[in-house]
């Protein structure tokens, strides 16, 4: 089976699973509140435990170069990214936003595992925690028109940042982690794909469909997020030797994921347009459904995988 076929009937599962977070929403079986309640189970819960969880590995040099290098090569993608969305949308934050910072957890995540298995989470756990680090300084001062700011506490105070630190610590120091702990760890990663879905889908309930696809600025940004920046990474991780073909696929699925949900998030809480950030993320979640198969098919024959 083709990397781009598996991809596309993963994209499919996940498109079935917003529908049905978009039925219980439009049923008045979700409510607002308790979509925002899924989101924060999610941050503060699953995501990380799928992190740590990707981290109880045993510690070979293979994997710690590949951990280097993942980092290396994630802080270069997501700076890539900010530099082509700001060149692009210079007096649109939201557009800047939401071309800049792709969904990598709550799509990337269930994507990688899918195409490249579990362990392949691995592969983009750095790249999960820098996104979140330039949203944070970089993002939201933007959102409201501030310089970009580093309030050290704020990090690490962040679900993310400290599933990381778990994960490193327990990763490097080899600590022995009981079964029962390791079987909770891939029960609740489990959850990820469907809860982030039904999540999504009530967010795309919240949405008029019609403006949605009758405003053309949105098309722009969906173009830079699902194309232009796919294809810059794409060309970027063409530089690394073929040994690396599973972290390269892994960082592009990553990289190439619909806006993330932060948008409409930081949005809200900066005072912007959270009704347009919520339309960004819609549109670009559906197009991805087309989008995602297409590059991750380029790439696989682009790299013979």
């Amino acid at each position: 089976m083709s990397m781009s076929f598996t991809v596309m009937q993963q994209t499919l599962v996940m498109f079935l699973l917003m529908a049905a977070g978009y039925l219980l929403y439009r049923g008045g079986k979700i409510t607002i509140e308790g979509s925002k309640s899924i989101s924060s189970t999610l941050l503060y819960l699953v995501i990380p435990c799928v992190i740590v969880n990707t981290f109880l590995t045993e510690a070979t040099q293979e994997k710690i170069t590949i951990l280097l290098l993942s980092a290396a090569v994630s802080a270069l993608i997501i700076l890539l990214a900010a530099i082509l969305s700001r060149v692009l949308f210079p007096h649109h934050p939201i557009d800047d936003f939401a071309a800049a910072f792709s969904n990598a957890g709550f799509i990337g995540i269930p994507l990688v595992q899918s195409v490249l298995g579990n362990d392949s989470v691995f592969y983009i756990s750095t790249f999960i925690v820098l996104i979140n680090l330039f949203q944070w300084i970089y993002g939201a001062p933007m959102m409201r028109g501030a310089k970009m700011e580093f309030q050290p506490r704020k990090l690490l105070i962040n679900p993310i940042v400290i599933s990381m630190i778990i994960g490193l610590v327990l990763f490097f120091s080899q600590i022995p982690v009981p079964g029962v702990i390791c079987t909770c760890l891939d029960s609740i990663q489990n959850l990820n794909a469907p809860l982030a879905m039904l999540v999504l889908g009530v967010y795309l309930a919240q949405t008029d469909f019609r403006s949605v696809f009758m405003t053309g600025r949105l098309y722009k940004m969906a173009s830079v997020r699902l194309l232009l920046i796919p294809a810059a990474t794409l060309l970027v991780l063409s530089l690394l030797p073929e040994k690396w073909n599973s972290l390269r696929m892994a960082l592009l699925i990553a990289a190439s994921a619909p806006s993330g949900a932060n948008v409409a998030v930081y949005a809200q809480v900066n005072g912007g347009d959270y009704a347009y950030a919520v339309k960004c993320v819609a549109l670009t979640t559906l197009l991805s459904i087309i989008t995602l198969p297409l590059v991750i098919g380029a790439a696989s024959m682009l790299w013979g995988m």
